[in-house]
């Protein structure tokens, strides 16, 4: 696609080139950058402790020289599963100094789960939190699994709240678990410590791969997506294009997103690496302690997901807290419905703005201009190299407006999926990524999801997109949250349901909601069921789970099905 077919580039602002330099470089550079320019500045604050960048550099040396102690190999596939704190930074850079590929895990992984994810990585080491042991311990046998590092969040939490902390946790969960250090399990803090005299002699490559990123398994079995040192450095560069005011060495980036997803791992914490700026960590989301930690720690940058601004904008006492810090704000993981965008803007006086990305490009492709032409309903314009396209069913390229598979090419695109040929083969088109997003690009070259192409529903041979739905209820003033989903319909094949979480205080009924879509719907897309509930299933980014609840509408259709036979 030459630069006259790309109508996205004319709105870019000078700061923004259409194409940028990038670096030779591997992921850890990032850190040894810092490390080399920034010292002494404050890389990690973690619930009062503070890590700096000559800390935190020395840590992930530590960490490389120890795994290559333990016999790590460039190669070797070593997964990392841990919330959001010190630990998880450490290991991730040293995993990769040791030339090593990490895997991210998600630390809510059932044991099934994390069986499969190890089995298929052919990962024989693990840096894990102590509360996730007991599964770990559980499925060690039926893994390649030789290795068990065990960390505890009090490992670097400040005194007094490092001795506080496991008798907080019994009381509050209930949870005491019992580690059996030995062998094949070490403590990570003094793990740390036993490759001192190992030298550190591998050279690594941009073109290899620095990480396996699961997808999340919405498509069937979850799949390793190979991104290499070269497309995360990639997409690290393209945003901080993106992001063109933050000032090196000066910014300081609240971490709520989970570093084990992309989104997490690249937004806040490499790029904050890559600006030698503060991570502030927070080890999961939770509306009275983000709202504390913005008027107390001052961050100007919060990468979050749609559910995060809703619930800080919906909190009753959001008056009392100074936001004011927030420069910039890019959302991801779904949609972001117009009124959370300008009311969260009105409360902060910085900018939110909407962005796309997949695993499989590292994550982020597309995003609105964060001080620029914003459109609403969009998720805005290519990033610098990243050429995109929407095909229809046969592959032709689709005209301008007209719905099809978004596809897209860059230097962020992943290598392919792990062992997986056959699907790298269906997903990778002579360099360009099929995404399974249905969408459409308007005249100005703005890009609009309408959904996935799985999440369509058919009801009597009519196409709907249950973003399109969704993006109706929002604006709805007693709607907090929504999701819609299609359900079996003997007579129109599916049918269009809606849940509703509503706002505290204010009151709605299913005739009420029904009057109001059909007002701003066509007919076919109104939803024909309603339930309302207190809260949705969410990913750990804070993704509504629309699988989750198409799952259990199955079940029940199943019971019913089965109960009418019994009778």
């Amino acid at each position: 696609m030459g630069d006259q077919q790309k109508p996205w580039l004319k709105h870019y602002p000078p700061e923004i080139p259409a194409s940028l330099e990038y670096p030779d470089a591997v992921v850890p550079d990032l850190l040894k950058e810092a490390y080399e320019k920034k010292p002494d500045n404050i890389a990690i604050r973690f619930l009062g402790k503070q890590l700096t960048y000559a800390e935190l550099y020395h840590a992930a040396v530590d960490c490389a020289r120890a795994l290559v102690k333990l016999g790590v190999k460039p190669g070797d596939r070593v997964s990392i599963m841990l919330p959001n704190c010190p630990q998880y930074v450490i290991a991730y850079y040293g995993i990769m100094m040791a030339g090593a590929i990490v895997v991210q895990t998600n630390p809510l992984y059932v044991e099934r789960e994390l069986e499969y994810q190890l089995n298929d990585a052919g990962a024989e080491t693990i840096i894990a939190l102590d509360l996730v042991y007991p599964k770990i311990a559980k499925v060690q046998s039926r893994t390649p699994l030789k290795n068990v590092i065990i960390t505890s969040i009090k490992d670097y939490l400040p005194f007094p709240k490092n001795v506080l902390y496991p008798l907080v946790v019994k009381k509050k969960q209930g949870i005491q678990v019992q580690v059996d250090y030995g062998e094949t399990v070490h403590h990570f803090k003094k793990w740390l410590k036993t490759g001192k005299d190992v030298p550190l002699n591998v050279s690594l490559s941009p073109d290899e791969v620095a990480l396996l990123q699961y997808t999340g398994g919405t498509t069937g079995t979850p799949k390793g997506v190979m991104l290499t040192h070269r497309n995360l450095v990639a997409n690290i560069h393209q945003c901080k294009a993106w992001t063109y005011k933050a000032e090196y060495g000066q910014e300081r980036s609240l971490g709520i997103v989970p570093l084990f997803h992309v989104y997490g791992m690249t937004v806040v914490m490499n790029v904050s690496i890559a600006l030698a700026s503060t991570m502030i960590l927070l080890p999961k989301f939770d509306v009275d302690d983000t709202l504390k930690t913005i008027d107390k720690e001052r961050p100007t940058l919060f990468p979050g997901a749609p559910t995060m601004y809703i619930a800080i904008i919906n909190h009753p006492d959001v008056g009392k807290y100074d936001l004011s810090s927030i420069k910039a704000c890019l959302s991801g993981s779904a949609p972001l419905p117009v009124e959370v965008k300008n009311k969260f803007e009105e409360l902060t006086n910085g900018k939110l703005v909407e962005g796309y990305g997949l695993s499989e490009t590292s994550p982020v492709t597309h995003a609105n201009l964060i001080w620029g032409k914003n459109v609403v309903g969009s998720i805005g314009i290519p990033w610098p190299d990243t050429d995109v396209k929407v095909v229809r069913e046969d592959g032709s390229e689709a005209e301008v407006n007209e719905i099809g598979e978004i596809a897209i090419k860059g230097p962020q695109v992943m290598k392919g999926y792990w062992r997986r040929p056959e699907e790298t083969e269906k997903t990778l088109k002579e360099g360009w990524l099929l995404t399974g997003d249905m969408g459409y690009m308007d005249e100005e070259g703005y890009f609009y999801i309408v959904d996935r192409k799985k999440d369509m529903i058919i009801a009597g041979g009519y196409n709907i997109y249950p973003r399109e739905v969704e993006e109706v209820l929002y604006e709805h003033p007693a709607v907090q949250e929504c999701a819609v989903i299609g359900v079996p319909d003997e007579y129109r094949g599916e049918t269009v349901k809606a849940f509703i979480v509503k706002k505290e205080g204010k009151e709605v009924t299913e005739d009420e909601l029904n009057e109001y879509c059909r007002s701003k719907l066509a007919a076919y897309k109104v939803p024909r069921i309603y339930e309302f509930r207190n809260e949705l299933p969410k990913s750990m980014v804070g993704k509504v789970l629309r699988r989750v609840l198409a799952e259990e509408e199955r079940k029940k259709v199943e019971q019913d099905k089965n109960q009418k036979l019994g009778s």
